[in-house]
């Protein structure tokens, strides 16, 4: 591929909407009957000239392709949101966390506050990965926002995140850390593997009987390490989460004995639905996780959870992160922070 067309894939992305929409009429991907976003379509086929489906990097290099594209592709929080970092309970010591909080709102005191999960896999992400949309969210939604940094696999596998997060968790709502948090103004969300360790302390807490958030967000989350759904098989090439790159972090995460079916790995297995809080589920329709979202926001529906799911049919993974050249995730905070207004509000 010549220099000339990686680089002009390297700037469509970055060129308005209207244009690249223009660019792209009558050439955009359809999967089961879902167009994908124009912009989307550009940041696809740019990072297709990147890396081939099927080369796995190091773990070291997937660490820094993914901050890298995060400090290039998602944009800042507001100057006016503080950041504090602080260290909060894992299960096996005290891990980093940051605390994000928008004008007026305290650091420690108590109030609405959201536990944010990032995603990556279980193997790549870090509370700097994922500090533009959280700051976002703090300041769009007007709460605190906490971003937990749990242990990550190969070094750390499964189930050493799910236990960090329970851990954290219940040392946040029974009074054991510098943070006043009330389990009735806290709501636990996350994206991705996030959204899939949201989803398992949902089932965690049912299990051990302990007190549930107000609510949950699940932001493309992965719930079913089966890979089997239609989504993941039409969209097993998609460029941006392609199946051999999903079943490479599985296979990093999980153990080799350790059965996939375990609901604290495939949460979509619970039999938890009907303790669970109301949710938030979010889903991209060129992402292979689409029937993830769509299957467990409908059995939440099914056991008698209240669940808003924002689906946005022409979107690819991750696009919540990809805010400066995908304005659909702009749109999608915004609404994400709007629910969470309305949750904390008894709307």
């Amino acid at each position: 591929m010549s220099k000339l067309k990686t680089l002009f894939g390297l700037v469509k992305i970055f060129l308005p909407e209207p244009f690249v929409e223009w660019l792209y009429r009558g050439k955009r991907t359809v999967v089961a009957g879902r167009v994908i976003d124009a912009k989307a379509q550009a940041v696809s086929e740019a990072i297709a000239m990147m890396r081939a489906i099927d080369d796995m990097p190091t773990v070291a290099e997937s660490r820094q392709q993914l901050l890298d594209t995060a400090q290039k592709l998602e944009k800042p929080g507001s100057d006016s949101v503080g950041m504090t970092d602080i260290m909060l309970p894992g299960a096996d010591g005290d891990r980093r966390a940051r605390v994000y909080t928008p004008a007026g709102v305290s650091t420690n005191a108590v109030g609405p506050t959201l536990l944010y999960l990032h995603g990556g896999g279980w193997v790549q992400g870090a509370i700097e990965s994922h500090d533009g949309l959280c700051a976002r969210l703090a300041d769009l939604a007007g709460v605190r926002v906490v971003s937990f940094d749990y242990r990550l696999a190969p070094e750390h596998v499964f189930p050493a995140a799910v236990d960090d997060v329970f851990a954290c968790y219940l040392a946040l709502v029974e009074g054991d850390t510098e943070l006043e948090v009330d389990p009735t103004q806290l709501v636990v969300g996350g994206d991705s593997a996030g959204g899939n360790l949201t989803a398992v302390l949902m089932h965690d807490l049912a299990k051990a009987c302990k007190p549930m958030p107000k609510a949950q967000m699940l932001i493309y989350p992965a719930v079913d390490a089966r890979m089997t759904s239609q989504s993941m098989m039409d969209l097993k090439d998609q460029p941006l989460l392609p199946a051999p790159r999903i079943a490479w972090y599985l296979d990093l995460y999980i153990p080799k004995a350790q059965d996939r079916l375990d609901p604290r790995i495939s949460a979509i297995f619970t039999d938890t639905y009907a303790s669970q809080p109301d949710a938030l589920i979010v889903a991209g329709g060129h992402d292979p996780l689409w029937d993830d979202a769509h299957q467990y926001a409908e059995n939440l529906r099914a056991a008698g959870v209240q669940v808003e799911l924002l689906a946005f049919p022409g979107q690819i993974h991750a696009f919540m992160s990809l805010t400066k050249v995908i304005p659909q995730g702009n749109e999608a905070i915004q609404k994400t922070a709007q629910w969470l207004r309305d949750v904390f509000e008894g709307r």
